[in-house]
């Protein structure tokens, strides 16, 4: 009889173990959304250095008892600019605190920024090091946090918001928010 070498069956296993992570993959119930482990827990702490004359972001302006926004962004993000006008739109429209972290960035640049398309967050602060960006479990820009009068994170949104995103899904979230509901994802 003859012998089966391991790199005989390691391909097809392989191959088996790849398909059925795909497989799995596309039956979440959103493909599209990125999980985060923070949904239906307390915001993380913020450590924050102040960034130009907008009041600081701090862990008491998170646990002020209403519903609010977080947005992680860079100058440096394609994205984050594409974004910033709906989120302008977001601060002159809604009834809810849009809060800004900016990261991986140079002050000089963000505050150059800010002064030159506007300034949509109500708070702001610069993270010095990678202890907010990794408590929060941001891995890019921009990422939006929705957050409930309780202080607890209600949703994660990566990604660009555009006016869809913002109809379609930011706007109902802050709604569930509001009435003390979970989102459902």
């Amino acid at each position: 009889m003859a012998k089966l070498s391991p790199m005989m069956v390691a391909p097809p296993l392989v191959f088996a173990a790849l398909a059925a992570l795909f497989y799995f993959g596309m039956k979440r119930d959103n493909p599209d959304e990125l999980p985060s482990q923070l949904v239906g827990k307390q915001a993380p702490p913020v450590e924050l250095a102040q960034l130009g004359e907008t009041p600081l972001l701090t862990d008491e302006v998170l646990a002020q008892p209403t519903v609010k926004l977080v947005n992680f962004w860079g100058t440096w993000c394609v994205a984050c600019r594409a974004e910033h006008p709906t989120l302008l739109w977001m601060r002159d429209n809604l009834d809810v605190p849009l809060h800004g972290i900016n990261f991986d960035d140079t002050t000089a640049r963000a505050l150059a920024y800010l002064e030159e398309d506007g300034n949509p967050f109500s708070h702001l602060g610069e993270a010095k090091t990678a202890r907010t960006k990794i408590d929060w479990g941001v891995y890019g820009a921009p990422e939006t946090f929705i957050i409930d009068a309780n202080g607890r994170v209600v949703m994660r949104f990566a990604g660009p918001i555009t006016q869809r995103v913002l109809n379609e899904t930011i706007l109902p979230a802050i709604e569930k928010a509001k009435v003390g509901e979970m989102p459902s994802s």
